[in-house]
């Protein structure tokens, strides 16, 4: 079952414009996958379990409504695509040094109507405004992501909740350790059930 139905089975009690826009990206992704390669040819059948899906499980692991989210390294659009549309009262800031990456982006957010989003050919170093979370899937090891995206995060002093919020896989017991600082880590496996999420994980830095 790769279909919208998967987001629902996890997330019952999606509105109906989610529910519609969660069932407009898998026909959009594969329209403009034939154009711009930004899911590999053996993902993109399984869109919405692999991308979407897993985008989603930082909506499980945390409320992003009323933040504003930097995703850094966005490709397609993910995880900031699904996120911004299960937080509309959250405030998302897409960027990609690739700039036909986020010409997709840009496409598919005006396609299904998302207002909280901005999507800019962009290096993370060069984002002047501050977030409560950076967030990515990927992008590399965490001792270099971590000066890119450090002085994007607001340091508030009345708010212990801001950090960095990235999506990987396997063991990170060596990558962590070269960061030397506290972090989270949580397993996918305790929000979904499929296989694919066996190995995946959501690491937590908080500032």
């Amino acid at each position: 079952m790769d279909s919208v139905e998967l987001i629902n089975k996890y997330f019952p009690d999606l509105s109906e414009q989610q529910q519609k826009q969660f069932a407009q990206l898998g026909k959009l992704y594969s329209e403009w996958n034939e154009k711009i390669n930004v899911i590999s040819r053996k993902d993109i059948d399984h869109i919405y379990e692999r991308h979407i899906l897993h985008a989603l499980s930082i909506a499980k692991f945390k409320d992003l409504n009323g933040k504003k989210i930097l995703d850094v390294g966005t490709g397609g659009g993910f995880p900031g695509i699904p996120l911004a549309i299960m937080f509309p009262d959250a405030q998302f800031t897409l960027v990609d040094s690739i700039g036909k990456k986020i010409t997709v982006v840009q496409e598919v957010a005006e396609a299904i109507g998302l207002q909280n989003l901005k999507a800019h050919h962009q290096r993370a170093e060069k984002v002047k405004d501050k977030f409560d979370f950076v967030v990515s899937r990927a992008v590399t090891r965490m001792n270099k992501f971590l000066p890119w995206v450090r002085e994007k995060i607001k340091m508030d002093a009345n708010s212990t909740d801001v950090g960095i919020i990235a999506l990987k896989g396997g063991d990170l017991t060596e990558e962590m350790a070269e960061i030397k600082r506290g972090y989270q880590e949580k397993s996918l496996t305790d929000y979904y059930e499929e296989e694919f999420f066996e190995t995946k994980k959501i690491i937590f830095i908080p500032f």
